[in-house]
Order: structure tokens, then C-alpha cells, then sequence
């Protein structure tokens, strides 16, 4: 299999985008990637991203690539969790403090920042609406992040999603009410669980 044939089979494999990184890391000279996109058979999709032309452009997936230490969170991560059925005006991703995110105003997207102490509690994945792979925090570090203060979720949001939750056969309220120990919002979650469980 030549570079360009490795390139077309690793745009296949990876819902039809493709990453420098992937490139260099599958040992292949970026001129086969030029020489793709010469040909039309690819085009950049964003900056270090290639695609199929035949695919979807996929935001949320862009976005996680461009700020690699970004999580999906609140808004958004309910989104991505069935928690919401409201579609983002903006996403909202979270970082650990001291990250530059400064970019990312210009993305229709927001930045949150948290303590390393905090940062991987609740990190999982879950796929785009495209089926890209994508780090957003578990349904039980979402709740506890839109109970908090200053978190931009208004009350019905919040309500909606914890009625959401409580019905959910996936709920895990054990870690539910370990997370929010962790993140000092317990009295708030429990408020809430008293009323829906």
C-alpha cells in the first residue's frame, strides 16, 4: 500500500477526517497529503484537519482538535448526554487553569477553567452528533458543574436535566453524590435529588 492508499484507509477508518498528527504518526511524507488535495479526493477541513469531501463538517470535533485539553462541559455536555434537548448556541469547553485558550472566542465557543486537583474527575467519551470521538465530562460531573453558581445554565436548563437524569436507567447516584463532595455541592444536589427520586 502506497502513502496515498495508507492516507485514503486511515480517512475510512476515522469517520472520513484525518489529522497531521495521524499522518506523521503512520510514518507518511505530508507530499502524498498535498498531492491528495491537488487531486480533489481531500480537502482541509480546518487548520491540521483533512477530510473526505463527501463528509460532514463536524464543529464539536474541530474544536477538541484545535484545543486538545479542552473537555466538553455544561451546556453542551448535557447536549451530548440526551440530558438536553436544547442544541448549543455556544460550546462550552473546560480546561485546567493556566491553559491558553485565547483562541477559542473566535470559535463560537467558551472556556471554563478548573483546578488539576478537579480537572479529570469525570472525563469520558462520547460521540459527535457526526460520530467523531469526543472528551466530555460523564453525566454525574455535568450536574454537579450546572448546580454551581456563575455557570451560565439557567434554572430550567437545570431542572430539566436533573428530571433527565433521575429517569435515566444509566444514573449512578452513588457517583453522583461522590462528585459532588468533591466539587462542594452536595446540599445542592441532594435538594434535588430529594425532590426527584
Amino acid at each position: 500500500m502506497n502513502d496515498r492508499e495508507t492516507i485514503q484507509a486511515l480517512l475510512e477508518e476515522s469517520n472520513g477526517f484525518i489529522t497531521v498528527a495521524q499522518v506523521t504518526a503512520a510514518g507518511i511524507q505530508r507530499r502524498a497529503l498535498g498531492e491528495l488535495i491537488a487531486a480533489g479526493r481531500v480537502y482541509r477541513a480546518a487548520r491540521g484537519i483533512y477530510a473526505l469531501p463527501e463528509t460532514w463538517e463536524d464543529e464539536l470535533y474541530f474544536l477538541q482538535y484545535r484545543f486538545s485539553k479542552g473537555v466538553f462541559s455544561n451546556g453542551t455536555a448535557l447536549y451530548l448526554h440526551g440530558l438536553s434537548d436544547r442544541t448549543p448556541i455556544s460550546y462550552t469547553l473546560t480546561f485546567p487553569h493556566g491553559y491558553n485558550a485565547a483562541g477559542l472566542k473566535g470559535h463560537n465557543a467558551k472556556a471554563k477553567f478548573v483546578t488539576l486537583e478537579v480537572y479529570d474527575l469525570g472525563i469520558t467519551e462520547k460521540p459527535s452528533p457526526c460520530g467523531n470521538p469526543l472528551r466530555v465530562y460523564d453525566a454525574e460531573r455535568t450536574l454537579c458543574d450546572i448546580v454551581k453558581g456563575n455557570n451560565g445554565c439557567d434554572i430550567q436548563l437545570v431542572t430539566r436535566a436533573m428530571k433527565a437524569y433521575a429517569f435515566s436507567k444509566e444514573k449512578d447516584t452513588a457517583k453522583l453524590i461522590s462528585y459532588a463532595e468533591r466539587l462542594r455541592v452536595k446540599p445542592k444536589i441532594l435538594r434535588y435529588m430529594e425532590v426527584l427520586l
